[in-house]
């Protein structure tokens, strides 16, 4: 079984909660009759780039991860943050098309990779090692020729530039112009090119990921430029206001079957007292868009998200791992291999030093996880992650369960425990905060009765602002000797 958990009836409002929670950022949508499919970064995480499927655009089940082997992302080699930057997902007479950029291949430039089923397999990767930068979008102009579009950092500039491409060889067709430099704001980047009517539009990210991010908008009667901004730019933000989702941007627009568009984009929620800190990474939200005088504007979605979306019971008895485990080191399928009983997990070391793990995304803002395991002869750490640097443990070896934090360069054993007998449940629970952050940690084990806590720590210190970076937090296991046999993992959302 590798199910979801009851949903109930629950849902919530679309304008503050997000369609995917947890690190789900710089979301790309395309339509292909009544179906939506999405595709989101992945950074250093492997395998990469989670695609998704949805009806209505708030109710989304993953599908597949795009980069399923070494020549599509070499795993274990991307320290965190890095990696694979946003992707573009577009579908073009009767194949999907995907380009990313890869910012540690040595082969360099964007890629681009292609599929009749958005599940997979998706193509060997084909790569433009012509183009600088970070970024691409595809569009194709009324010729049929594709115009890449991307966030170039070339010479002194930084910007927006296009270069028409022979996507099946990899080869610009021209030299690549500058066709936008945004309003004024800092990092002008993650463009994406649409026709609507007579007009080309535009639309980019600016001033930073952070909390001065906004959406801008320009259009032109040419794909190809020039382009005039919207007078009425940035078009979204949340920027110096008391919005519950802050840093929004990096919109992708979509129409709708009925002819309404909306807007996906990132977002974080952060919480506590000021900076106030979020922890999940930046997750994707929705946004309905209007035309007035042919200009999009960006309105509160009027739909509700279904709440319950994330949480799940995995005992690994179907067939492969669920698309819901990723490894910031090595790909699973090197060091985890299924019994009857669950799977078992070896130690692979990583060119890096990120450790070979099964981590999934943590979404909510507070939620229980539980990993029952029979420990074996093995050690292995069960934790909560922001990066390398930054995370809290159960760490089990020679007999112990002990507590452990790593935030920077220290490292702290915090309390232990001995191994209970085997299988044990190992637990991590985010709870109300008592230190005006995010949230408390707690590490534990769980029992009957409840859990014995051997540790409660400050949330802050696994947010983004402690830790810096574009990744959020992921909830898992890893290895350090040996084998463990992980029977069963649970993870739940607290909703009051």
């Amino acid at each position: 079984m590798s199910s979801m958990l009851p949903e109930g009836n629950g849902s919530a409002d679309a304008a503050t909660t997000p369609i995917l929670s947890g690190m789900y950022p710089d979301p790309s949508v395309c339509r292909v009759g009544d179906d939506y499919f999405l595709a989101n970064s992945s950074f250093e995480y492997s395998p990469g780039v989670p695609i998704w499927h949805s009806r209505d655009l708030v109710s989304w089940r993953q599908v597949g991860n795009a980069l399923t082997n070494d020549d599509q992302f070499p795993a274990g080699r991307s320290p965190s943050s890095r990696g694979i930057y946003a992707p573009t997902l577009r579908h073009h007479e009767g194949r999907f098309w995907l380009i990313t950029t890869n910012i540690d291949d040595a082969r360099g430039g964007h890629q681009i990779y292609h599929a009749t089923d958005p599940a997979g397999p998706w193509s060997a990767p084909v790569c433009l090692t012509e183009l600088d930068g970070i970024d691409p979008d595809l569009a194709w102009d009324d010729e049929g020729t594709c115009l890449v579009t991307y966030c170039s950092w070339s010479e002194t500039e930084i910007g927006i530039r296009q270069a028409a491409v022979d996507l099946e060889r990899g080869v610009a067709l021209e030299q690549p112009r500058w066709i936008w430099h945004g309003t004024g704001l800092a990092h002008s980047e993650g463009p994406h090119l649409y026709r609507r009517g007579d007009w080309w539009y535009m639309v980019i990210a600016e001033g930073g990921t952070d909390r001065g991010h906004v959406v801008s908008v320009a259009r032109s009667r040419d794909p190809r430029g020039p382009f005039e901004a919207a007078p009425n730019n940035p078009v979204l933000t949340h920027r110096s206001t008391a919005h519950p989702v802050q840093n929004v941007g990096h919109a992708d627009l979509v129409e709708r079957p009925d002819g309404a568009w909306a807007a996906v984009y990132l977002g974080t929620r952060p919480r506590g007292r000021s900076p106030r800190f979020h922890v999940n990474g930046r997750e994707t939200f929705l946004a309905d868009v209007s035309w007035v005088e042919d200009w999009p504007e960006f309105e509160p979605a009027s739909l509700r998200v279904p709440t319950g979306q994330r949480d799940f019971e995995d005992d690994f008895s179907s067939p492969g791992l669920h698309l819901r485990w990723v490894s910031p080191g090595e790909r699973p399928d090197r060091f985890v291999h299924s019994v009857p009983e669950g799977v078992v997990m070896g130690h692979a070391p990583s060119e890096t030093g990120e450790p070979s793990g099964l981590f999934t995304r943590v979404g909510g803002d507070h939620w229980e996880a539980d990993f029952l395991v029979d420990p074996g002869k093995g050690a292995f750490t069960v934790a909560l992650r922001l990066d390398g640097a930054h995370w809290y443990g159960l760490r089990v070896a020679d007999g112990e369960v002990t507590a452990v934090a790593r935030i920077g360069q220290i490292q702290t054993v915090l309390g232990s425990r001995p191994l209970p007998d085997s299988p044990v449940t190992l637990r991590i629970r985010s709870t109300e905060p008592t230190w005006n952050g995010p949230d408390d940690i707690e590490l534990g084990i769980g029992d009957g009765a409840g859990t014995d806590v051997l540790a409660r720590l400050d949330g802050r210190y696994l947010s983004t602002e402690v830790a810096g970076g574009f990744t959020g937090r992921l909830v898992g296991v890893w290895t350090e000797s040996r084998e463990v046999l992980v029977r069963r993992v649970r993870f739940a959302e607290q909703r009051a």
